[in-house]
């Protein structure tokens, strides 16, 4: 499929809000633009995801994080730890706090516990936090140095530091699995609560 394909689907499929084909639609004369979005996928590399924030297949939203989180919840499962939970954090940027919900939320879809702070903490924070609880793994919503427009999504394993090889390869390799976003499984808060996933 072609960039303008992935555009055309976008902004037509009903698992689309309408806040996302609204923005799309915004930009359905500047083909440059249309390109960059939907050229590729914004890439799962060793620690996670990074991209600028916005619609697209090539940018930092809530499908390209909800299919790196169903990919992570499909490892976690294959490994058979889901009861060990996962630790979720963000920082300052914009979409930091409703990404590491979201996250929250997908992994607790897939009946994974999740220990989500209630506001920021830094990088070691989390480290510690996994380590501590005894969690699986951990995810950290930030972009680090990068300029205000971005965004990441970065995994970290049980020992508190980020996933290496030959766990990257395998988390990359379930998050190439998803084809479609109807994959992605989600939840709400007040189900998660009530199952004490949250």
């Amino acid at each position: 499929m072609n960039y303008l394909d992935e555009y055309k689907k976008w902004c037509e499929g009903q698992e689309f809000d309408g806040e996302t084909k609204k923005e799309l639609l915004a930009i359905k004369d500047d083909e440059k633009e249309i390109e960059d979005r939907f050229y590729k996928e914004l890439e799962f590399g060793t620690a996670g995801l990074r991209g600028i924030i916005g619609a697209g297949t090539n940018r930092m939203n809530k499908y390209t994080v909800g299919k790196a989180t169903q990919g992570l919840a499909n490892y976690i499962l294959e490994q058979g730890t889901k009861d060990k939970g996962v630790a979720i954090s963000y920082d300052s940027r914009k979409m930091s706090k409703e990404f590491s919900m979201q996250t929250a939320l997908i992994l607790n879809a897939n009946g994974i516990k999740t220990y989500l702070f209630e506001n920021l903490r830094p990088v070691p924070e989390l480290s510690f936090a996994v380590r501590e609880l005894g969690c699986t793994a951990g995810v950290m919503i930030t972009a680090s140095h990068n300029p205000p427009k971005y965004n990441g999504y970065k995994v970290y394993w049980d020992d508190g530091a980020q996933i290496v090889a030959p766990k990257d390869k395998d988390i990359i390799a379930k998050v190439q699995e998803i084809q479609n976003y109807n994959e992605i499984k989600e939840t709400t808060i007040d189900k998660a609560k009530q199952s004490r996933f949250i």
